[in-house]
């Protein structure tokens, strides 16, 4: 019955009436599980176990943190921030790096990676995992997570602004940053 009305709801509504009945924060649950499970996992690639605990966690740390939701942010935003911290608490504490899980369908942050570098096209879509995937692994960490955010989660600089409690203007920094460094690594790597 709840999740006939949950449909027609936008997340603030859900939030407000979660606080009153918790039944309705099993709608917000349902709505963002996937997502941010599989944001973790591609900002973390961490086993499906270890995803599904970070992102567990995350829910009943939010629903514990309900009535400090800033209902300024949008939820989504807020509940990515959650996660995101729970990832990075859990890679800190198992001693492991940020890895983006990435492939060859990530056609728009293929083209953003190579629009400055000597990369042809081909070259990658032939030579994806060996040049892409172990570049972005060698990236610094808050380079990742934007990369992460903006290209697979397809959040705009607004909402990694919230989430990562940074500027906007650091996130587009970030971004230009990490675009740099890939370029790098891929020259030094590549030099013949």
């Amino acid at each position: 019955m709840i999740d006939e009305k949950c449909q027609n709801l936008d997340d603030n509504e859900l939030v407000a009436l979660s606080i009153q009945n918790s039944q309705y924060f099993y709608c917000l649950m349902k709505r963002y599980e996937d997502k941010l499970k599989g944001y973790v996992h591609r900002l973390t690639y961490l086993s499906n176990e270890d995803v599904e605990d970070i992102v567990e966690d995350s829910f009943v740390n939010a629903y514990l943190h309900l009535n400090d939701c800033d209902c300024d942010l949008k939820f989504s935003s807020w509940m990515y921030r959650i996660v995101h911290n729970s990832a990075i608490n859990f890679i800190k504490k198992q001693k492991q790096s940020l890895r983006i899980e990435a492939d060859e369908s990530d056609d728009e942050l293929v083209d953003w990676l190579v629009a400055d570098t000597n990369i042809e096209k081909e070259t990658v879509s032939k030579h994806f995992d060996e040049y892409i995937k172990s570049i972005l692994d060698k990236l610094r960490p808050e380079y990742k997570e934007v990369i992460a955010l903006k290209f697979f989660e397809e959040k705009d600089y607004k909402e990694i602004s919230d989430i990562l409690q940074k500027p906007m203007g650091t996130v587009a920094t970030l971004l230009s940053r990490a675009k740099i460094q890939f370029k790098q690594i891929y020259e030094k790597e590549n030099k013949y």
